[in-house]
């Protein structure tokens, strides 16, 4: 069996996602797990105990196995998580989100919208389009704190960019920093 196949058996049997592995040339094998998400459930994080368990059966799994390794890190995937498959942009639709693209927007598409053609890297917040997801954010500068802001200040306005899954060449929830921790989507609106 192959050593990714077998780790990520061996991950999604304890009951963890398994987001990423990555084999460094100094014989690193760096593992990288979430919790699933469950539907209905308030959103569960990975504790040091998690991969403290990972780490203990991947040790006696890769041994069985054979897997040449020097060094073996279990770790959470971070406040910056990557997207990498449908069910991520799915779980993350309505969080803020940094999109680089495989290649720039061109002239065509940024024509009469003031973006640069030669732009691949966006942040803002990931929505589901009905050509596949569209991100959509502000140019206007974040408000220090401590600076007052005239009620008369007209908001730049929101711009929005449709795209696909193919055209990503790297996908990570922008790391938001907030000691109270990140807020609980609100949930969507209905139609009548």
């Amino acid at each position: 069996m192959a050593l990714h196949e077998t780790i990520e058996q061996t991950v999604t049997g304890l009951g963890y996602e398994l987001v990423e592995i990555e084999r460094t040339s100094g014989g690193l094998l760096r593992v990288t797990i979430d919790q699933p998400q469950v539907e209905g459930m308030p959103e569960q994080f990975i504790n040091a105990e998690d991969c403290e368990k990972i780490t203990r059966q991947l040790q006696f799994v890769l041994e069985v196995e054979g897997a040449a390794y020097s060094r073996l890190e279990v770790s959470s995937p971070g406040i910056d998580r990557p997207l990498r498959s449908e069910k991520d942009f799915v779980r993350f639709t309505g969080e803020l989100v940094d999109i680089t693209l495989k290649a720039a927007i061109g002239s065509a598409a940024a024509a009469g919208s003031g973006i640069a053609a030669s732009r691949k890297k966006f942040r803002g917040t990931l929505e589901r389009a009905a050509s596949g997801w569209q991100i959509v954010w502000s140019e206007e500068p974040a408000v220090k704190p401590g600076v007052k802001v005239s009620k008369n200040r007209v908001s730049a306005p929101l711009q929005a960019m449709g795209f696909t899954l193919d055209e990503i060449a790297q996908a990570r929830l922008a790391p938001v920093v907030d000691f109270k921790g990140r807020r609980p989507k609100s949930p969507p609106a209905t139609e009548i």
